[in-house]
């Protein structure tokens, strides 16, 4: 047999290194990071190791820990229900920095595009609240319809959108003069909203419903509606809450809740796609930075499933702390 020639060797080499660098690149995307898990009944937040899939310890936090998302200064910010609070961890040290009031029943809440003021619903009362996140002051509070619970901010800071679960209606409140401009009336029991990249469209899950209503953000009206529906599944139990979209806009992942699955939406023809198989109570959703995982936080089976984006399926399930709620990646 013929040797092959010294240059032919060197190039199956770098052919060969490059290839190991690039699988190694890959998994690198992959292993950065590290997910917080909010639970509703252990007062602490689950901390799982991106790389491992593993849980690797708990922090403890305030009473009922509920929606958790990233402050700009990148740090944890979780709201307590039964602690009517939210506290503010540093992920580096997994160490409570300090705990900013945010009156009666907080369950979700927003950030300023700034992060100087915190939106937040108050559920007895009602209310959307704004909150100074330096100082804990309370800035104003804006009546909405019963049980107020999803919150988003437009990206110029100039809109605040709130759901009502029990008027179905999705509040628009100007945030300079904290007046409601419009109320929309939208599917039953609205929960989580997203916001499209361009900013034309809101979409909200309406968990009573098994729908997704589609606002135009231009003219305050409900555009269009995404209907979900599962084979072997009745519609009472399609309960869509949590949703997130892709960075370019075109794709969006909603939890069914009781269904126990995640939806794939895409976003232009409004088509429901794949629907995978996670735990049960799918809640909310999160992706990581390069959108190749979606993670699932599954209420009733204390679990979040990691599902591959690519090959929409469920490639693990961890067992996280009792009633988990929301999940954020940190990368």
């Amino acid at each position: 047999m013929q040797r092959p020639s010294l240059p032919i060797l060197r190039t199956r080499l770098r052919t060969a290194a490059g290839a190991l660098a690039l699988a190694a690149a890959s998994q690198a995307v992959l292993a950065q990071g590290t997910a917080y898990v909010s639970s509703e009944k252990d007062n602490a937040l689950t901390v799982i190791d991106l790389a491992t899939l593993a849980v690797k310890g708990t922090i403890p936090t305030c009473k009922r820990a509920r929606h958790l998302q990233l402050t700009p200064e990148r740090q944890l910010m979780v709201a307590c229900t039964d602690s009517n609070e939210a506290d503010l961890i540093d992920p580096a040290s997994g160490k409570s920095v300090r705990r900013i009031p945010l009156g009666d029943e907080p369950e979700a809440f927003d950030l300023s595009p700034d992060g100087k003021v915190i939106y937040v619903s108050n559920e007895d009362a009602g209310e959307a609240s704004f909150i100074d996140a330096a100082s804990g002051k309370k800035l104003r509070a804006v009546k909405v319809g019963a049980e107020p619970e999803g919150v988003k901010v437009s990206a110029d800071g100039k809109t605040l959108y709130v759901t009502s679960e029990v008027a179905s209606l999705v509040h628009v409140i100007d945030t300079a003069s904290g007046k409601v401009v419009k109320n929309i009336r939208v599917g039953k029991r609205p929960r989580r909203m997203a916001i499209t990249p361009d900013g034309k469209e809101l979409w909200i899950t309406n968990e009573l419903g098994a729908t997704v209503s589609i606002v135009s953000t231009a003219t305050n009206e409900v555009i269009d509606t995404v209907k979900f529906e599962l084979k072997g599944a009745r519609a009472e139990d399609i309960t869509p809450v949590g949703i997130q979209m892709t960075k370019d806009g075109r794709r969006a992942f909603v939890g069914l809740g009781r269904a126990n699955h995640v939806a794939f939406v895409d976003v232009a023809s409004r088509k429901v796609g794949p629907l995978v198989l996670v735990g049960k109570r799918a809640w909310n959703v999160a992706l990581d930075k390069a959108e190749a995982r979606l993670y699932v936080v599954n209420g009733l089976s204390d679990d979040v499933t990691v599902v591959d984006v690519a090959g929409a399926k469920a490639i693990k399930s961890v067992p996280v702390g009792r009633v988990p709620y929301g999940l954020v990646i940190v990368e």
